[in-house]
């Protein structure tokens, strides 16, 4: 049950971080199109408060160290299937802990430059780094995709990997083009899309009603551990894989529905600006013109 608790508690962050991205992006961009550019966090402007201004930092701060805590904790869970303490849970879990670390500082750094003058940390530079440890992230979950017992875990690792590397690709663009809206959004979507895809592996790995047929939980395996899930014929695995593909198509069909109603939704609050179009001066007419008007003499004797 903990495990599902966790993955649902990471869900419901990403979801929230993508959606708030998606919303500020799209009302700066409609707001101001000539001056937009890409920002690494948007404050509550509304609020000059220190800590209300900054409390998304906070409390992305907060679910980070939690997370780190979870996964060091969970590294010790034992594994009656190689007799004992597993290795390989054992460092695979400390690897994604670390890696929630360095998001961790970075997030630290970030806040320490937007409240103080000690750190000096411009858009470019937090989104290059970003990049890296997004492409870290998804070194990791492959790594561990392929170290897995379990088909199952090892697909929903897979396909958590390749999303995090499409957002080491966005932050490394917007790091290089920091006025490509596009690509801004696509980072709030891809979050958007991992926090779901976070919640289908939880659904898919410890909840009994999701799990694919064929597919169950071994009672004397902790939650969470690499094995604790397993099919019993390779014609079940194939089946829950191709189950998990499916899935993943039906979470892209969600999160472009949401960047749709997110957009539309913003655009009427804020109003669109368009640009780039030419509009008739007005004229003058009546007396106004005749008054302006002036007759001018005829040239003649004049040679071409």
């Amino acid at each position: 049950m903990s495990g599902f608790v966790y993955h649902a508690f990471t869900s419901s962050a990403l979801m929230s971080l993508g959606l708030y991205h998606l919303i500020c992006t799209t009302r700066n961009q409609l707001k101001s199109p000539r001056d937009y550019t890409t920002k690494p966090y948007h404050p509550f402007s509304y609020n000059h408060h220190q800590f209300t201004k900054h409390i998304q930092l906070y409390l992305i701060i907060i679910c980070l160290f939690i997370a780190f805590i979870h996964q060091t904790v969970i590294s010790f869970d034992s594994d009656p299937l190689v007799k004992g303490r597993s290795p390989v849970h054992h460092f695979t879990s400390l690897q994604s802990a670390g890696v929630i670390s360095l998001f961790l500082i970075l997030s630290t750094a970030l806040l320490i430059s937007e409240t103080t003058n000690l750190l000096p940390f411009p858009p470019d530079l937090f989104f290059g780094t970003a990049s890296a440890l997004f492409f870290l992230q998804y070194s990791v979950s492959s790594s561990s995709a392929s170290l897995q017992t379990s088909g199952l875990e090892a697909k929903c690792d897979s396909v958590s990997s390749t999303i995090s590397a499409l957002s080491a690709v966005l932050c490394i663009i917007l790091a290089c083009h920091p006025k490509l809206f596009v690509a801004d959004v696509g980072l709030g979507a891809s979050i958007c899309l991992q926090g779901l895809w976070s919640l289908q592996t939880g659904l898919s790995l410890y909840v009994d009603a999701f799990i694919p047929d064929g597919c169950h939980k071994l009672l004397d395996v902790v939650n969470g551990v690499e094995g604790s899930t397993k099919c019993d014929l390779e014609d079940s695995k194939l089946r829950a894989t191709a189950i998990l593909d499916l899935m993943f198509v039906v979470h892209v069909l969600i999160v472009i529905l949401i960047l749709i109603v997110t957009y539309s939704v913003t655009a009427k609050v804020v109003g669109v600006r368009r640009f780039g179009t030419y509009e008739a001066l007005p004229t003058s007419s009546g007396s106004a013109a005749d008054n302006n008007h002036i007759q001018m003499k005829a040239m003649s004797g004049t040679q071409a």
